[in-house]
């Protein structure tokens, strides 16, 4: 059994709304396809870290978190900041469990027990945080990544936090996420978000503050998931 994640799926399997158009999306979910089949095992668990559907309601995922269930694996999904359907834990757990999509989890306020990791996260926010609402919704993640991070605990396993959105980007930190991380002494960061060739070249890789950050979105992995450990 493996870990794997990748982020930013951008499906739209049951809307009209394609990311062919976007400069080296063509093709994707075919090539997400081949890749995810050729790596991933049945024992294996991908987390895919937001941005999953470009559905709006809950009800109109179901073409796109069918095309996720049946690939090979178990996955753990956590919301992006376009997954405008996502509503409540066990709405969503409702809903996965009368469309039979069996082999889907949600990662909202809790965590997983993966091998030797304790797989934990949430969407996090932007580093540029100015009006009320923003600091409101950033409160709210950090509470979040909090009570995440402390199931985690729980399972005596180490923590790997996956976010959608990057704590460090372009030099500059969200400070409330990564006092969390480093409070908590988190080795492993994984995130999505970034996109395009020029927004990757400013985000950041590597051993930040004593952890290790990689970006795992779509375009960045050549729409392959990649290893954990």
């Amino acid at each position: 059994m493996a870990l794997f994640a990748i982020a930013d799926l951008h499906l739209s399997l049951g809307e009209n709304k394609p990311m062919d158009i976007f400069n080296g999306w063509n093709d994707y979910i075919a090539r997400l396809t081949e890749n995810w089949n050729k790596l991933i095992k049945r024992e294996d668990t991908v987390v895919v870290a937001g941005d999953i559907s470009w559905a709006m309601k809950l009800e109109e995922t179901y073409a796109d978190l069918k095309y996720i269930n049946d690939l090979p694996g178990k996955k753990i999904l956590l919301k992006g900041n376009h997954d405008y359907w996502w509503g409540t834990k066990s709405k969503i757990e409702k809903f996965l469990l009368n469309n039979d999509l069996n082999s889907i989890s949600v990662l909202f306020n809790n965590a997983y027990e993966c091998e030797n990791f304790a797989v934990c996260g949430t969407r996090g926010w932007s580093i540029e945080n100015e009006t009320a609402e923003d600091v409101k919704v950033l409160n709210r993640e950090t509470g979040r990544l909090k009570q995440s991070i402390d199931c985690a605990k729980k399972i005596n396993k180490e923590p790997v936090v996956f976010l959608h959105y990057p704590p460090v980007y372009g030099g500059a930190e969200c400070k409330e996420i990564m006092d969390i991380l480093r409070e908590n002494h988190i080795k492993k960061c994984f995130y999505g978000h970034i996109h395009g060739k020029k927004n990757i070249m400013n985000a950041f890789e590597g051993i930040y503050s004593g952890i290790e950050f990689k970006l795992i979105s779509c375009d960045r992995l050549s729409f392959t998931p990649v290893l954990v450990r």
